[in-house]
């Protein structure tokens, strides 16, 4: 940890002041608000090789404070709250899972989840660990929960954007002895707070609407601190899958704009979902923003806003296509939550169980009247 006592925004109670403030070091005359990045592979070290930083895979002053910052989003006020950030969001799912299960174990995973979860499937198959999956809505997981290690939810789905009930799930899991991790990419920590929830672990891509600008790779797990998060620090160290200090300052940078960004962008999305809502080329719409989306009731009582990204079907995969390419203001490309508006037809990767015209389309922050004129033009366009 670092030797200051960095703010988290506590006097103030705003999503948009924690987001400023957090992570900071107290002020000391003459330094900057926000230190620079530590470029460090090793620190002076006479001695007993105590003290916070020792060598760079360890630990990092530039992390220290992004974690900090990090921690006080995902568990504003908590205490025995820990986190740690990775290179990666995928470095950071497979810190949980692979930290915490052996041979032998039982997981449940969503089978509509992140198009890569298949292929850590396998990985935890040739390992000898169960693995049980179960769809995202109606609370399905509950079914295959007895015996479990570690039930992993993923809500809002990516990309089917289903949502299920993570208290009820918590608590069920807890009753059976299992640990909770929740992927809260899509939500990020002002849309949704998992450990507030009673999840064991918060887990994100910092990639995306965290960040928010498409530049940085960057993963963190939050949780609270005690062997399960003892075990995911462990792991860290082994597989050395640690972020940058230029990449880790930028992250923190950018996060002091997240509520501005996501407040701009979540808004938006919901003006273009109700404008698609009415289109009658456009099939499977789902946005749990909307009063008749399908989890838009147990959305309503666990999110505080309800994402950038929204889905829906058309009825070809050239249609898709011409659609994609008619946008003006849209790139076509993967990833979501950054302030340049992004889609794709994501049936192109094959690792998802969707139409061959399902759109996912992240919403960023251009003016909203633009965004729906663009998306009801090229709907138009690509229909000739």
């Amino acid at each position: 940890m670092s030797d200051t006592t960095p703010g988290d925004g506590s006097s103030g109670t705003g999503d948009g002041t924690r987001a400023v403030r957090a992570g900071l070091p107290e002020p000391v005359k003459h330094e900057p608000t926000l230190p620079g990045p530590v470029f460090a592979a090793h620190f002076h070290l006479p001695g007993d090789p105590t003290g916070p930083y020792t060598y760079g895979r360890d630990e990092n002053p530039t992390w220290t404070l992004l974690e900090e910052a990090i921690g006080g989003l995902e568990a504003p006020g908590a205490d025995g709250v820990e986190t740690l950030v990775f290179a990666s969001g995928m470095a950071a799912i497979s810190s949980v899972i692979f930290s915490q299960l052996r041979a032998g174990d039982a997981v449940v995973l969503p089978s509509d989840g992140y198009q890569v979860l298949p292929l850590v499937r396998a990985q935890l198959e040739a390992y000898g660990i169960e693995v049980r999956t179960a769809p995202t809505g109606g609370d399905a997981q509950l079914e295959v929960l007895d015996g479990a290690k570690l039930l992993w939810i993923e809500s809002p789905s990516n990309p089917g954007l289903d949502v299920c009930d993570i208290r009820r799930l918590v608590e069920a899991a807890h009753a059976r002895g299992a640990l909770v991790a929740v992927d809260n990419t899509l939500a990020t920590p002002l849309g949704q707070r998992p450990l507030e929830l009673g999840a064991d672990f918060a887990v994100a891509s910092g990639t995306k609407q965290l960040t928010g600008h498409g530049d940085i790779l960057l993963g963190y797990v939050t949780g609270r601190a005690g062997e399960a998060m003892t075990a995911v620090r462990r792991w860290r160290k082994i597989i050395g899958a640690i972020p940058g200090p230029m990449e880790a300052w930028l992250a923190h940078r950018s996060i002091a704009t997240l509520a501005l960004r996501v407040d701009r962008q979540d808004a938006t999305a919901l003006k273009v979902a109700e404008a698609l809502r009415s289109h009658p080329d456009v099939t499977g719409l789902r946005y749990p923003g909307l009063p008749d989306d399908p989890s838009h009731k147990i959305a309503s009582q666990q999110m505080q806003r309800f994402g950038c990204v929204v889905s829906f079907v058309l009825p070809s995969r050239e249609r898709a296509d011409a659609f994609l390419d008619a946008l003006r203001l849209v790139d076509d490309a993967t990833s979501f939550g950054g302030v340049r508006s992004t889609a794709e037809r994501r049936g192109r990767w094959g690792g998802d169980a969707v139409p061959e015209g399902f759109i996912r389309l992240s919403v960023g922050a251009e003016d909203p009247e633009d965004l729906v004129a663009d998306v009801l033009r090229a709907l138009e366009e690509s229909a000739r």
